[in-house]
C-alpha cells in the first residue's frame, strides 16, 4: 500500500475505517506507519462529522468503503468551502467495488485522484491497485501484492480470459485453522505454485488492469444465460434518478433466476417503476 500510494513523511491519512476490519488496520494504519507518515484515526465513520474532520486535520488522503464514499458525496456540495481549504493529495477505495460513476464525482468533487483497490483478509488486505498516475474506472487495477492469476472455476488449472481470481505469495494465508474441508476447495497447486482461490470472478484486460465480474457465488444464471449483478449495477447507476442500486437474483419457475434490483432514487426524483425499465 505505501508504495501503490508513493505514501511519504509528507502524509496524513483521515482513517475512517475500523481497526478490527483489515481495511482499516493494514491500508490506513501499517500503511502510514511503514512510511513514516501520520495518521489520525476517527471514532468509526459519521458522514456528518467527516467534513469537520478535513478541516480540523487536514490530511492529504483518506479510505473508505464504496457506501461511506456515497454518504460523503451526497453532503459534499453544502461543505463546498471545507474541501477547498483542506485539499487531498489522492482518495483511496476498496472492500467492495467503486462503480464509475461514483469514483468520477469524487475525483470532480475533491480534485483527487480515486485509486481504488482490491483486497482480502486472506491475502493481508491488497491484492490490486489503481495506479495513481493511470485509473481505469469499473477496474480494481494492476497486481500489487501477491502474484494474482485467473483459473478455470471448477478445474485445478489457470487460465486467459475470464475464470475466477486467484493468489499466490508470502502475504497469502496458508490456510483455515481447524478446517480441512474448506481448504480442500480454496487451494490447488499449478505452475509450481500453490494458489489460493478468492470466490470472485475476473478478467484482465490487455494492459494488466483486472475488471471483476462478480463473486461467483452471485453470478445470476437466467435460462442458462450468465449475468453479472455487476454490469446490471453499472447500468442503472447511468440513470440520472437513481442514486444507488444492487442487483440480485430472484427464484423463476422457468428460467431458474430471474434479475432483479432494488434501487435507491435520486433526491427529489419522482421517478417510477415503469420509468426505471
Amino acid at each position: 500500500v505505501p508504495v501503490s500510494l508513493a505514501l511519504t513523511p509528507d502524509d496524513r491519512c483521515l482513517n475512517v475505517m475500523p481497526l478490527f476490519h483489515i481495511h482499516g488496520l493494514i491500508a490506513a494504519v501499517s500503511a502510514s506507519l511503514a512510511a513514516g507518515a501520520q495518521i489520525s484515526c476517527a471514532p468509526g465513520f459519521n458522514a456528518l462529522r467527516l467534513f469537520g474532520q478535513l478541516e480540523a486535520i487536514r490530511p492529504t488522503w483518506y479510505t473508505a468503503v464504496p457506501t461511506m464514499h456515497q454518504a460523503i458525496l451526497a453532503r459534499a456540495e453544502r461543505n463546498k468551502a471545507v474541501i477547498e481549504a483542506a485539499p487531498l493529495r489522492l482518495i483511496r477505495s476498496s472492500s467492495a467495488s467503486l462503480p464509475p460513476q461514483v469514483m468520477q464525482a469524487l475525483e470532480d468533487t475533491f480534485g483527487a485522484p480515486v485509486s481504488e483497490s482490491y483486497g482480502m483478509t486472506e491475502a493481508t488486505h491488497q491484492m490490486c491497485s489503481n495506479p495513481l498516475d493511470r485509473q481505469k474506472p469499473g477496474s480494481v487495477g494492476v497486481a500489487a501484492g501477491p502474484e494474482v492469476r485467473i483459473a478455470h472455476e471448477a478445474e485445478d488449472r489457470l487460465i486467459e480470459g475470464t475464470g475466477e481470481v486467484v493468489i499466490s505469495g508470502p502475504n497469502v494465508t496458508p490456510g483455515y485453522e481447524g478446517n480441512p474441508e474448506a481448504n480442500a476447495k480454496s487451494f490447488f497447486e499449478a505452475d509450481g505454485r500453490r494458489w489460493f482461490r478468492t470466490g470472485d470472478q475476473g478478467a484482465f484486460d490487455d494492459e494488466g488492469y483486472l475488471r471483476l465480474t462478480g463473486r461467483l457465488k452471485e453470478i445470476i444464471n437466467r435460462g442458462g444465460e450468465k449475468i453479472s449483478p455487476l454490469e446490471v449495477d453499472g447500468v442503472l447507476l447511468d440513470h440520472p434518478d437513481i442514486a444507488q442500486v444492487v442487483t440480485f437474483a430472484m427464484p423463476h419457475p422457468k428460467l431458474g433466476e430471474e434479475v432483479a434490483a432494488a434501487v435507491v432514487l435520486s433526491e427529489g426524483s419522482q421517478a417510477t417503476e415503469k420509468d426505471i425499465r
